[in-house]
């Protein structure tokens, strides 16, 4: 079993020498963990595993080993989810019911017609081409196919709606999350720059030992003690299209917490716009003036967004685009002051680079940022490292 394990650790690209293999049986050998498959597991990933960057690799050869889980360390595709193609209230369209199925036009056209079909309609509709309702083709509901229309609650199947009107519960990120963060950490540590500020009140070894050399009796010398001199506004979208990312951005979150003494944190969903919150669970009530943050926090701050930019292109455009009220001013607007207001700034999308292309939003909030949106690899985030500490004019 144990040279399977070594075969398999190189095959995953892990490397598995001889030597490694003789000290992980000496210390078996010597008892140094109690026998239980979870210590043996951290024994022996020790022994193997010399970059943090084959963490993940090494936890798939040892499921894959010893617990009988098959993978292809990520090369293999995955089957689309049965109750994907299953999903209740769900119409497939023959080419020609779809080719009759018109789009609305403007933006101002498609809001004009949702308001009047909502005086008119009285009752629930299913099925059908012109109400409020699921499962039909009519541009306004849920569950249905419309090339462009506006959802009103439910759960989106096409990915097509110009608006969509529900309400949700957003969960806070768990800054205290530790899994998964030890990388995030290094990765970010790029960013870190520490200063000498305030009273000197830390003895500066060197300069005491070079001082009394050269004067012949003890020449002590003082310093100021070291500070992380960096400050970091971190913006996070919650939400809706981002939950599947939830565990990735609470490791990053959990990173950068830890690493950086001067950070500010605030949520928004989807397009940041005037306000935003700290508090999920009172993001309505207890909002802060995006107005205040680009007053109280002086240009020297580092500007991160962390969302995957996916949204009605509305939403960025358009005033009244917001899926939860009505926003007097485009969210590009506030985009555009933000990186107006904080030359370093990155934004960094959990979704895989390879799709960015596909989403006309995405493509929107890219060249917002000047083309400065990485993804959120560890790759990703040491060329977003590299971004923000590269100097910028004020």
């Amino acid at each position: 079993m144990f040279f399977n394990f070594m075969d398999e650790l190189r095959a995953a690209g892990i490397t598995a020498s001889l030597k490694e293999h003789l000290v992980l049986l000496e210390a078996l050998d010597k008892e140094v963990i109690q026998r239980s498959p979870e210590e043996f597991y951290y024994l022996s990933r020790a022994t193997f595993v010399k970059d943090e960057g084959l963490l993940d690799r090494f936890d798939q050869v040892f499921s894959k080993v010893f617990k009988g889980i098959e993978t292809s360390y990520g090369m293999q595709e995955e089957e689309i989810p049965l109750d994907w193609l299953k999903a209740v209230a769900e119409k497939y369209l023959t080419e020609e019911e779809m080719a009759e199925v018109k789009k609305l036009g403007s933006w101002d056209e498609i809001m004009e017609t949702l308001k009047e079909r909502l005086a008119e309609q009285e009752k629930r509709h299913e099925g059908g081409s012109k109400w409020i309702g699921t499962g039909g083709t009519s541009p306004y509901g849920n569950s249905g196919y419309n090339p462009e229309g506006v959802r009103i609650g439910g759960e989106g199947g096409q990915k097509k709606a110009v608006k969509v009107w529900d309400k949700r519960e957003f969960q806070n990120l768990d800054h205290t999350k530790q899994l998964g963060t030890r990388n995030i950490k290094v990765a970010m540590r790029r960013l870190r720059r520490f200063a000498r500020e305030g009273s000197a009140d830390e003895l500066d070894i060197n300069s005491t030992i070079n001082g009394t050399a050269k004067k012949g009796w003890l020449d002590i010398h003082m310093r100021p003690e070291r500070h992380n001199a960096v400050k970091l506004l971190l913006f996070l979208d919650v939400g809706g299209s981002m939950d599947p990312f939830i565990k990735l951005c609470e490791e990053l979150f959990s990173a950068a917490t830890s690493e950086f003494k001067n950070l500010e944190f605030f949520y928004f969903h989807n397009c940041l716009y005037e306000g935003v919150w700290k508090d999920n669970r009172r993001r309505f009530s207890e909002r802060t003036n995006t107005w205040d943050i680009l007053h109280k926090y002086g240009h020297d701050y580092k500007l991160i967004f962390v969302g995957d930019a996916s949204m009605s292109p509305y939403e960025i455009t358009h005033p009244g685009g917001s899926v939860e009220h009505f926003n007097e001013e485009a969210g590009v607007t506030w985009l555009q002051r933000m990186t107006n207001t904080y030359p370093a700034t990155a934004w960094l999308n959990p979704v895989p680079e390879k799709q960015w292309g596909y989403s006309q939003s995405v493509k929107i909030v890219k060249e917002l940022m000047n083309d400065r949106m990485y993804p959120l690899t560890l790759e990703g985030l040491s060329d977003a490292m590299k971004e923000l500490t590269r100097k910028h004019g004020s």
